[in-house]
């Protein structure tokens, strides 16, 4: 039977959730609102209404939001040439793609962003799809991404792992009742990502990717339902 191996990519595979950061921050003071940056890294990982809706509440006045999301949009652009993936995260998904998992990206950057970010992992040749927030009505920490992931690929829940790096991936993989695995290269605390639902923790991409054989991808491997 089919299995499928999830990315979040943001901070799981590419160093990129402080860039994110800086550029939410400064978008928040462009537009007159004092966001410190600890709560923003915090939201990172939300679609952008959410994240927005996060920091400044569902109450607020919404004419700013589509110029904080295209302040955003334009600063976080400029580092598109520099983006860089975390060191064994190519070679993480080669590795899974190898050994029959479908691999297939959950991400909620959009159009150039992802293109950039999937520039920057190199690995596309490994991919058998990609899941964006523009694919579904909510996004993480809704269970609504994971599941479009899951019916690209024809894939069970049960046969299924996702890694994230944030506590809304883990929420997400919780809610559609998938096996989630957290990394710490996206800055969240061990603890946040296991209370939140992570059934195992590693640093990086590539101490996931050496740990392998012991990670949550051995025990849903081996299920034969």
């Amino acid at each position: 039977m089919d299995r499928a191996a999830l990315f979040d990519v943001d901070g799981t595979l590419v160093d990129s959730n402080h860039l994110h950061v800086v550029a939410w921050w400064e978008a928040f003071r462009q537009n007159g609102h004092r966001v410190p940056a600890h709560a923003v890294h915090r939201a990172i990982g939300l679609p952008g209404e959410q994240l927005i809706d996060h920091l400044l509440g569902r109450s607020r006045d919404r004419s700013d939001d589509d110029r904080l999301g295209a302040a955003h949009d334009t600063l976080y652009s400029t580092f598109f040439e520099r983006l860089q993936a975390f060191g064994g995260a190519g070679e993480l998904l080669r590795a899974l793609a190898g050994d029959g998992w479908k691999v297939v990206l959950v991400t909620s950057a959009q159009d150039r962003e992802l293109d950039a970010l999937r520039r920057a992992v190199d690995a596309d040749d490994a991919l058998t799809d990609t899941s964006t927030a523009d694919d579904v009505e909510k996004g993480k920490p809704a269970s609504d991404p994971i599941e479009h992931a899951l019916s690209l690929v024809g894939v069970p829940a049960g046969r299924a792992v996702f890694v994230g790096d944030s506590v809304w991936d883990m929420k997400a993989a919780r809610r559609a009742h998938v096996v989630c695995a957290g990394l710490l290269c996206g800055g969240i605390p061990r603890a946040d990502l296991t209370e939140a639902g992570a059934a195992a923790v590693y640093d990086d991409p590539a101490d996931l990717l050496t740990h392998l054989h012991t990670s949550p991808f051995r025990t849903v491997g081996r299920r034969t339902t």
